[in-house]
């Protein structure tokens, strides 16, 4: 039992606490205490007080304790909201700090395209912004002050020991009974459920849907505004409906629980005044148990709240993470007595070219799918692509080409054969050293809102390689390299969609002159014209002539240019060749070449729907 009460999600919550601000989680713990026993004090010390007036004995210490206890009553509150917020704000960075670890620290990014964690991530990922419950150091105080009523009816029930045995049990019990009579607790029933969690991730895309820049055009144009609206609000409504279904109260007489109460209350009360009709009872004790039964009442309004559930749901799917994105990122290891942080193929790339051979042997390898299913997509790849030249990628999608990318990359392992760096597994190479020799542009880029030096070079390089770097790439007068590159920032500047791909192939061609020897570009150059990407590949490969050059475009004037092509089929090789050399074939390249060239004449915009066609006609 106990076993099954760790593995709580509040459990799991107050455990995070200490870890969070060991000072500020103790003093929150005993300020929680001192408020929840302090109305006990109270009652004891105006029962005192009653008696020595009745007495007739000196007022001096009972007002002074009165006093005291009356002040602290007042003080300990406010300065437990103060260390509840506090608190709360350590806690979410805490989680922050967690989050920001499971999500980045796993070698490879597996963790951030399943399907399965998505859902803990979007529970993790928002839940101090107020969306789904108040921001945690809101959250604490609730909890606390729930918490302290409870602590405050428990303390005054067993004052109520003084008098009778049995009278706290009755009363207390009475008091507690409400919790099971009229509503299901959090504790017992847990809110985030799976289809709560993809509840709550419906609900968060029709939010970032309706707030996030890239949307905003499309639906202004075409008239989106309400139904984003419209299904924002189903979203949300959903999510509640759920979040309530799990804790609502039961289905029980509200009568049964009044009529619980007012026996206990009544046989209490009772007794009391007997006792004090009978000369049993002083009128200072009667005074101190008569508050004491009116105390007990808190137990009914204290306890672990809705609060709770809002907060530790969080933590449970951070902590859960943790783990998940361990297992789910992490890179294979092939065990090998040369096994070190550089091993042989970066011995032999810093040895002359510094451009290793690059061999796909047998590789097969799937995305995890929904429900452990996977989709294949290489089964048996076999390429090769020489030490310093250059290859083009070119396939309909979901062929594989970018997949190739990120196995290059080692952003996944392949689940069967190998990839050979100069004859030797990269898996045998230390994955920083390998990816230290590597450097890539893909599709979605990333666009820093920083300065234009540091998205060039975010780990630093010299200024003259920056300027050099960025003159290759075409983007040199762009900004000065101080500028940031966003108008949310004094001084800064926003660029097109140009413009940033740009940066983005100087970023490749700094790590180029820093000594990367593998260059993987992704479609690299999309949104710029035909005549533009043309210019810049060609660049590129002066740039990169010394650089093992893996391209992927579906712009044949640009495919054209590298040193050899490979058409992709079904995760598998049907073409390879020279541009003359596949022209000649007049197989599926020729075809597809012929068609763009076609459209390019005929002053027709190209896109990549060219090769869906092809294939469709083949």
């Amino acid at each position: 039992m106990f076993g099954r009460l760790r593995q709580r999600q509040e459990w799991k919550f107050f455990s995070v606490l200490p870890r969070a601000d060991r000072p500020l989680a103790t003093a929150w713990w005993a300020l929680m205490l001192a408020q929840g026993l302090l109305p006990a004090g109270f009652a004891i010390a105006i029962g005192w007080l009653v008696g020595a007036v009745q007495e007739v004995r000196p007022l001096g210490p009972p007002l002074v304790v009165t006093g005291l206890v009356f002040v602290a009553m007042q003080v300990v509150t406010p300065i437990h909201q103060v260390v509840s917020n506090n608190l709360g704000d350590r806690v979410a960075a805490w989680l922050y700090d967690r989050l920001t670890e499971a999500c980045v620290e796993p070698p490879g990014m597996g963790h951030l395209e399943d399907p399965e964690v998505a859902k803990d991530m979007t529970t993790a990922r928002d839940f101090d912004l107020g969306m789904t419950a108040p921001p945690l150091s809101m959250s604490l105080d609730f909890i606390a002050g729930s918490l302290a009523q409870l602590f405050a009816g428990v303390a005054s029930a067993l004052i109520l020991f003084g008098y009778a045995w049995w009278a706290p049990l009755v009363l207390g019990g009475a008091w507690f009974a409400t919790h099971w009579l009229l509503r299901e607790s959090a504790v017992w029933r847990d809110r985030n459920t799976d289809e709560v969690r993809a509840a709550s991730q419906d609900a968060d895309y029709a939010y970032r849907l309706a707030v996030d820049p890239p949307a905003s055009k499309e639906l202004r144009l075409f008239g989106l505004v309400g139904w984003v609206i419209e299904r924002f609000a189903a979203r949300r409504k959903r999510l509640h409906q759920l979040q309530y279904e799990a804790t609502r109260m039961r289905e029980r007489s509200v009568l049964l629980s009044l009529l619980v109460v007012l026996a206990g209350n009544v046989l209490v009360f009772w007794s009391l005044g007997r006792d004090v009709i009978g000369g049993g009872l002083t009128l200072g004790e009667l005074v101190v148990f008569a508050q004491a039964a009116i105390g007990a009442s808190l137990i009914a309004f204290g306890g672990l709240n809705w609060a709770l559930d809002g907060a530790s749901a969080p933590v449970a799917a951070v902590l859960r993470l943790k783990q998940v994105t361990a297992e789910r990122g992490a890179l294979s290891a092939v065990d090998d007595e040369a096994s070190d942080s550089g091993g042989a193929a970066v011995a032999s790339a810093r040895s002359g070219s510094g451009a290793p051979e690059i061999r796909f042997r047998g590789v097969d390898f799937a995305y995890p799918g929904e429900a452990g299913g996977h989709r294949p997509i290489l089964q048996g790849f076999d390429l090769t692509i020489p030490a310093g030249s250059s290859l083009a990628i070119v396939g309909r999608n979901g062929a594989g080409k970018t997949t190739l990318a990120k196995l290059i990359c080692r952003l996944y392992d392949p689940v069967g054969g190998a990839i050979e760096a100069d004859g030797r597994d990269i898996r045998r190479i230390d994955v920083r050293e390998w990816r230290s020799r590597v450097t890539a542009v893909f599709q979605d880029f990333v666009r820093f809102e920083l300065s234009l030096r540091e998205n060039v070079a975010p780990n630093g390089a010299p200024d003259e390689a920056i300027e050099a770097a960025l003159k290759a790439a075409g983007a040199d007068g762009l900004a000065s390299l101080d500028t940031i590159l966003a108008k949310g920032y004094d001084g800064g500047t926003d660029l097109s969609g140009g413009q940033w791909q740009r940066v983005a192939l100087a970023r490749a061609l700094c790590a180029v002159r820093q000594g990367a020897g593998v260059v993987l570009l992704d479609e690299p150059t999309a949104q710029l014209d035909v005549r533009g990407e043309a210019e810049i590949f060609e660049r590129i490969l002066a740039e990169t002539r010394h650089c093992t050059t893996i391209l992927v475009s579906h712009r044949f004037s640009t495919v054209r240019q590298a040193d050899r092509i490979c058409v992709l089929e079904e995760g598998r090789v049907v073409e390879l060749g020279s541009h003359e050399e596949l022209m000649a074939q007049g197989g599926r390249y020729r075809t597809m070449f012929d068609l763009q060239a076609q459209r390019f004449a005929a002053g027709l915009p190209e896109d990549e729907g060219d090769e869906e066609v092809i294939y469709d006609v083949l």
